[in-house]
């Protein structure tokens, strides 16, 4: 009898931290600029009956550090290829499971009713714009849209006149938040968050030759639960993307998508 209870006692110790491990939510660590179309995305999957997921938002340079340190994500989907592959580098994330699945365009935002149309080539003199101000957008040595907006205004050769008056911040959604505040007068964010924002308008869209094409790559961690790849699977369906598209992703057809 002692034997038998020793047993069960046993069994319980063993099946109950698989048990708790079944039972935790899917997490995506996922760039903010993805929040309202992922946020929709996760709520139909789970409306179907999938797994309880949940969704970390930051700048997808933060986030790739959080996994190389251990945290427990089962998705990334980075607002770049570089952080993307920082990952894959390391061997953090299935190389297999990795797709490409949207497209986004870079602007420049005005709060609504500040400022007028403008035409973003080299003739622009953002500076004056600006008013003694700053400019704000992500982080320009880590954060993708910061990455982006200063390699477009290096192009258009925009970069020298405005460099010392950058309001760097952590992700995308914070300089939205910045110019919607009135606290700028002008931020480069994706065309996708100014759409979502009704406080900020914006002025122009920068050439899309005038920096690197603004992709984003999904893939399951190295650590992911094995419940992961049906979310993976619905994200990249018809029914998922449908979301992204109405934000003002473009969608890549499969064969854009390796």
């Amino acid at each position: 009898m002692m034997l038998k209870r020793g047993l069960l006692a046993l069994a319980l110790l063993v099946s109950t931290p698989l048990v708790a491990q079944d039972a935790r939510p899917l997490t995506v660590f996922a760039a903010a600029s993805l929040k309202t179309a992922l946020d929709d995305s996760l709520a139909r999957w789970q409306q179907q009956g999938g797994a309880k997921a949940v969704a970390a938002y930051a700048a997808s340079s933060a986030l790739a550090r959080q996994i190389e340190n251990g945290a427990p994500a089962d998705l990334f989907f980075s607002a770049d290829l570089e952080w993307m592959d920082y990952l894959q580098q390391r061997s953090l994330i299935r190389s297999d499971s990795r797709v490409t699945l949207l497209s986004n365009r870079l602007v420049l935002i005005a709060e609504k009713g500040r400022q007028g149309p403008v035409a973003i080539n080299a003739s622009l003199d953002l500076k004056s714009l600006l008013k003694g101000n700053r400019l704000a957008m992500g982080e320009v040595t880590s954060v993708p849209a910061g990455k982006y907006g200063k390699a477009a205004l290096i192009h258009l050769g925009l970069w020298a006149s405005v460099a010392g008056s950058i309001a760097g911040v952590e992700n995308v959604r914070a300089a939205l938040t910045l110019v919607a505040r009135g606290e700028t007068p002008l931020g480069i964010v994706y065309q996708t968050d100014a759409s979502a924002e009704p406080k900020v308008a914006i002025i122009g869209i920068f050439p899309e030759t005038s920096h690197p094409r603004i992709l984003y790559p999904l893939a399951l961690t190295a650590t992911a639960h094995a419940r992961a790849a049906g979310l993976l699977a619905f994200l990249t369906s018809p029914e998922a993307t449908v979301f992204f598209t109405r934000q003002g992703f473009s969608v890549l057809t499969p064969g854009e998508r390796s």
